[in-house]
Order: C-alpha cells, then sequence, then structure tokens
C-alpha cells in the first residue's frame, strides 16, 4: 500500500477548492444535499480525501456532457460494469479544481476538444466501487457543453459512446446519471442567458 501521506501537497489546492465549492453550494435536491454533506465530512481527513488510494473513500469528478443545443447529451457504455453513464473518473494530483478535474477526465474519454464546463456541480453521489479492494466514490458531477460539430472518439475506458436525447436515454441507465439531466439543462439555460 502506498503512503498517503506522499498525496498531501500533490491535492492541497484541489482539496481547498473541493472543500470552498462543496461548502458554498446549493444543492440541487435533497440527496444531494445528503451527499455534499458526507462529502463535506470526507474532506475533513484532508487533501488524502482526494486521492484513490484513501480507503474510507475519495472524491471524484464527472459531467453530463450536452449538445451546444442542450438536446442530446453524451454517454458511455462504461467497460467495467457495463451500463451507460456519464464521463469522468479520478482526480489527479495535477489537478486543480474539481471542475477542471471533470473537463480533463470527459476530454480524455471522449476525445472531444474545446468543451466548457460549468464551474457550478449539478450533483454530489456517493456509490460504492471496487478501487483499492473496495471503497466509495463521493463523485461531485458538472455539466459541460459540447462544441457545435462535435465528434467524440471511444477510449480504453468505453466500450461505445452515444449521444441520446434526454427523455430516450439508453438501457441499461446508472442509476443516478438520470438525475442529472434536469440541474444539467438548467446549467445549459445559465450560461446562455450570461
Amino acid at each position: 500500500m502506498p503512503d498517503l501521506r506522499n498525496d498531501l501537497p500533490a491535492y492541497a489546492d484541489l482539496h481547498a477548492d473541493a472543500t470552498a465549492v462543496l461548502s458554498r453550494w446549493t444543492p440541487t435536491s435533497p440527496a444531494a444535499a445528503a451527499a455534499r454533506d458526507r462529502t463535506l465530512e470526507l474532506l475533513a481527513a484532508g487533501p488524502v480525501a482526494m486521492s484513490r488510494g484513501h480507503r474510507a473513500g475519495h472524491v471524484t469528478a464527472s459531467a453530463l456532457v450536452l449538445d451546444a443545443t442542450g438536446e442530446r447529451i453524451l454517454l458511455c457504455l462504461h467497460g467495467k460494469f457495463r451500463k451507460w453513464v456519464q464521463l469522468g473518473g479520478h482526480c489527479e494530483p495535477g489537478d486543480r479544481t474539481l471542475a477542471a478535474a471533470a473537463l480533463r477526465e470527459v476530454a480524455e474519454e471522449s476525445g472531444i476538444a474545446g468543451m466548457v464546463v460549468d464551474p457550478e456541480p449539478i450533483d454530489v453521489d456517493i456509490h460504492p466501487v471496487t478501487c483499492q479492494g473496495g471503497s466509495l466514490h463521493y463523485d461531485v458531477r458538472f455539466a459541460v457543453l459540447a462544441p457545435v460539430g462535435a465528434t467524440e472518439r471511444v477510449s480504453d475506458e468505453s466500450e461505445a459512446l452515444g449521444w441520446f436525447p434526454p427523455d430516450r436515454l439508453p438501457e441499461p441507465l446508472a442509476h443516478a446519471t438520470v438525475q442529472l439531466i434536469a440541474p444539467a439543462l438548467a446549467a445549459l439555460a445559465r450560461r446562455a442567458g450570461r
């Protein structure tokens, strides 16, 4: 097992951002409020809570990708658990903000350049995973806007990528993915109003 103390300096900025973002965030649902509060409790452990080596659980970042019109969302058929889900994953030592971590993950998994992330989370979800022999992901979720004409490329982590209308999502769908649609569309509407 790696010495998690080595992760502390590398994750310090990201930890500070996660704590600040979640402390001021207005949750989009009662479930998101409860998950936010539990995530803030996890963050009290310090920067190590950002590292996948933290057995008690770790913060991850993901995003629901919308096309420029908001008429389609991009989902991936995850290679490990074979369900359609938003893109995202583990934070890395070079990430400075949660929003940047989500954007990096989405770009890596989709191959799409030029996307824009809304810096305000749209959800927080806590779910069990098999990392480090069993742990929890405290997943902070964002909305990402793809540029007009975006063309996706399947990564090693996905079996497939696909664009879907929000009211016709594929099956099997990961349990918490559908709850991202309304707040992601609201984020797109806020951006359009700017």
